[in-house]
């Protein structure tokens, strides 16, 4: 099934029409989940009683909302709908666990780059095992492109295999990019380095990354780029054009946000479309 959770706020919004658009190109079951989280109320000498009570009755109407959004959007889709007492981040990870996708809304609201994605979208990115397309803004007109980074690890393969499927499903073509930067040695006077060597090689990744899938999605279109630019640059741009931007995470670290990658987190801040991170 695919998972969306929800917070009353604008993004989520977004989120629940994302999900239940994908629920039906994927014929797919549909569940809504809302947080509750009574540990801030539970704090300090007198706790108030009341709150939680009043914090329950607000997660129903936000879940009665997003299902009456979902079922307008697309009637045809099964849903439903939990309320789960929790916090939010720790919530979703565990109904993840049940999901072929996550879609989660970005809750930033800062004037900076590192505050444009809220907390709990990175976290959910940056642990869970399936999917996760994080959503901002409103939805925008169709594009007919989906976007996916490849590079030369493998960690790459699963997420240009969700992006195959995913074009297959919209009927859009694909555009796979493949951003390098030269290393720093080859800025050094006496280091020979053939640039039509580098550029071959990086179009040679491109292509095996590509034709290693096509054979099982002949009817998509596909794009290919190899650019000499940083990766979230080049991503970020090719998203201005791009119903979807697909990441594979090479986050091998222990805490938080660091088990992103740092182009999947760098994406995540500054694309122009919603943005799906796919874990190998």
């Amino acid at each position: 099934m695919i998972i969306v959770g929800v917070d009353g706020s604008p993004n989520a919004r977004t989120a629940v029409e994302w999900a239940a658009d994908d629920a039906f190109r994927m014929r797919l079951p549909l569940r809504i989940v809302h947080a509750v989280d009574r540990s801030p109320y539970q704090i300090g000498k007198y706790p108030n009683v009341a709150l939680p009570d009043v914090l329950l009755g607000e997660g129903r109407r936000i879940l009665d909302e997003a299902e009456a959004l979902a079922r307008e959007r697309q009637p045809t889709v099964e849903v439903e709908t939990r309320d789960i007492e929790g916090a939010p981040a720790v919530v979703l990870r565990e109904q993840a666990m049940e999901a072929a996708e996550m879609v989660v809304g970005s809750r930033g609201l800062g004037g900076f780059a590192g505050a444009l994605l809220g907390s709990v979208s990175m976290h959910v990115a940056g642990h869970v095992h399936c999917p996760v397309v994080v959503v901002r803004g409103e939805l925008r007109p169709v594009r007919g492109e989906i976007v996916a980074g490849v590079d030369d690890s493998p960690e790459c393969e699963p997420a240009l295999a969700y992006a195959f499927e995913q074009a297959k499903l919209r009927g859009s073509a694909l555009r796979v990019v493949h951003a390098w930067q030269l290393p720093v040695h080859a800025f050094a006077p006496e280091a020979a380095y053939d640039m039509d060597e580098v550029r071959a090689a990086q179009h040679r990744i491109v292509r095996d990354r590509v034709e290693a899938l096509r054979k099982d999605y002949p009817e998509v279109r596909v794009v290919e780029e190899a650019l000499s630019a940083h990766p979230v640059d080049a991503l970020t741009d090719a998203s201005e054009r791009a119903d979807l931007l697909v990441v594979g995470s090479h986050g091998r670290g222990a805490l938080g946000s660091l088990l992103l990658g740092s182009v999947s987190r760098g994406v995540l801040h500054h694309a122009h479309c919603p943005v799906a991170v796919v874990r190998a």
